[in-house]
Formats: C-alpha cells, structure tokens, sequence
C-alpha cells in the first residue's frame, strides 16, 4: 500500500509500463472486492485499487464528502501515478465516480466499465432512504446498518453457497468508521445527474450487471447502455449488485473480451 494526497490509500500490482486499469469500489466497501480481477489481470496489465475517501484505509477527513471530491481523488492519483489513458473500472458507487470523471475529462481516458451502476441521480426518494441510513447509523451504528444493508447487496445463491466469502465481505464492512460511511451516503445523495452526457461519451463503454442486481437491475443499465454509441451490455449470472465477488469468471472473461479491443 501506498498513499498520495490526503492520505488516499492505493494499491498496485503488474508492469507499471503495461496499460492501466484503475479500479473503483462500491459502497460499503473497500479496494478487497477486486481481489480476483486484480489476480486475473495484473499478469497483462498494470491494475491499480485504492479505498474510496471514508473507506477502507482511506481517512474521511472531517466526513463532508461529495463525489466531486471523489473525482478529485482520481484524479490526484492518475496524476501522482503518471498513468497515460488509463481504463476505468468502477461498481456501484465506484460507477458514479468513473462516470462523472469522464464526463469532467474524457480525454484522460481510453476506456470505461461500468458494473451495476446507473447515471441519474438520487430520487427524492432515494434522498429520503440515504438520510434514514444516516439516522440509522447514528442510533444504532456501522455494524447495524452492515449488517441490513450488504444482504441486499449480494444474491440468495451467493450467500447460501459462499458463505466464508460473503461473511470476509461483511465483517469487513461492519468495520467501518460511522463518519466515511455517513460521508459516503451524503456524497451519493448529492451526487449529479450524468445522463445527459451519455450520448457524447466516445471511448468505448462495457457495462455489466448482475441477473439478480436488486439495487440497480438490468433493465436500468440496459437503458444507459442505449444511449451509449460505442457500449456492449453483459448480463452475468447467479449474481447480485457485486457481480466482481459473486460471479468473478464470467466477470473477467466479459472484461478480458473487451480489453482485446481496446
């Protein structure tokens, strides 16, 4: 691990003079849930991870983040890691981040993936239910919340077949500081709408969602992926909204397939 700006914590592993896949966790979790796609790849290709701000190893400061911060972040490390073109990979929250990126500078970019993620903004309700997870955490704590939330973040068949892994992913979430994961819910409850720049979007875009993706299900990233000119939507199976843990094979066999056109 090293760290730049802030503290920002990063992972690295492969050739630095490979081509660089910068990969983005989702909510609430940390750089770990990239694991098998950091195994597969680094062999070809030079992967770098890191703990979104309030996450993982990653401090929260003084927890007033927004995605905005989020994007300087990634920026800050492309820069502090003089990566040329980068591709991005983010999850979830991790997709709003890549998504917003691209729309501040494609041109630092040469591709994007986009896993069980969506490009409009919180609802009113959405709003709502991050402002109840808050209170939640506050009454009763990470753990509590952890505990309630990641369930729904995983499918039946995942949790009933991989029960070790799905609890590490668990435990490791219920470990959290209270301050980056209320930061993190005000950051996605005030993140902006990106749809309006999905049809300018010129790299080439590989979206993936999980069959049984609860939080955001295929039909919704088929929609996104529709706007999207140069896109392939993938649908993986017996997987929920962290199709990287649940299903990673069909995972990097669908990234591996879009790599060889990049």
């Amino acid at each position: 691990m090293n760290t730049i700006k802030n503290n920002l914590a990063i992972f690295q592993r492969g050739q630095e003079n490979k081509q660089s896949i910068v990969f983005i966790h989702g909510f609430p979790f940390d750089h770990k849930m990239w694991d098998s796609q950091i195994e597969y790849f680094s062999k070809r290709f030079h992967c770098v991870c890191y703990d979104v701000r309030g996450l993982g190893e990653s401090p929260a400061g003084d927890g007033q983040l927004t995605l905005e911060s989020f994007v300087d972040d990634l920026f800050d490390l492309i820069d502090a890691l003089s990566l040329n073109k980068p591709i991005l990979c983010g999850l979830s929250m991790g997709g709003y981040i890549a998504l917003r990126a691209v729309e501040r500078d494609e041109n630092k970019f040469s591709g994007l993936i986009l896993c069980d993620t969506k490009a409009e903004a919180d609802t009113n309700e959405g709003k709502i239910n991050r402002a109840k997870a808050i209170k939640d955490i506050n009454y009763n704590g990470v753990e509590k919340f952890a505990e309630d939330f990641v369930v729904k973040c995983f499918a039946e068949d995942f949790i009933n077949n991989h029960k070790e892994k799905y609890e590490a992913v668990l435990n490791r979430a219920k470990k959290l500081e209270s301050i980056g994961v209320k930061g993190c819910l005000l950051a996605m409850a005030g993140r902006t709408d990106t749809t309006g720049y999905l049809s300018q979007i010129k790299i080439p875009v590989l979206l993936l969602c999980g069959e049984f993706d609860q939080f955001t299900p295929p039909d919704v990233m088929m929609a996104v992926s529709d706007k999207i000119s140069h896109s392939e939507f993938v649908l993986l199976s017996k997987a929920g909204h962290v199709t990287a843990v649940e299903n990673p094979k069909s995972f990097n066999t669908a990234v591996e397939k879009y790599l060889k056109n990049i």
